[in-house]
């Protein structure tokens, strides 16, 4: 199982944000589109940062509603980790939980080609265990 196999069931759609964005205008659309980040770029797809509900939060008790006119490259974080459409499901797994993170961009040379999340990694994981144990049930039965 690798990434490629998520995305091949949820689809390649990524919702993004501009860096310069007012934080009210991200926390809109973070909510309309009922997502917890929005990858920063400008419009050739390439990456400039992350933002998460996390860097809100963090930003409101650092300036209180001030914030909401801040820009969102001066809340995002700029240092993405990212993954490919190669890259393993237990190597994502690893990755969010090294870096304590629950999205992740997949890049294709170098540009936005899709997104997951932990919610997706967790629902492809299931799905798998239960195929196996069909299979396994099947085996046993002799069928």
């Amino acid at each position: 199982m690798n990434v490629n196999s998520i995305l091949q069931s949820k689809g390649d759609r990524v919702v993004t944000a501009r860096p310069d964005w007012a934080v009210s205008e991200l926390a809109k659309q973070l909510r309309a589109e009922r997502i917890g980040a929005l990858v920063v770029c400008e419009d050739d797809r390439r990456i400039a940062g992350i933002v998460s509900e996390r860097d809100i939060v963090n930003c409101l008790a650092e300036r209180g509603t001030a914030a909401l006119d801040c820009r969102v490259d001066e809340i995002m974080q700029g240092d993405v980790v990212t993954v490919t459409p190669d890259d393993a499901i237990e190597d994502v797994m690893a990755k969010m939980t090294d870096h304590r993170i629950r999205h992740l961009p997949v890049v294709i040379d170098g540009k936005l080609a899709g997104i997951i999340s932990i919610g997706d990694v967790v629902k492809h994981r299931l799905e798998a265990l239960e195929s196996e144990t069909q299979a396994m049930r099947h085996y046993i039965a002799g069928h």
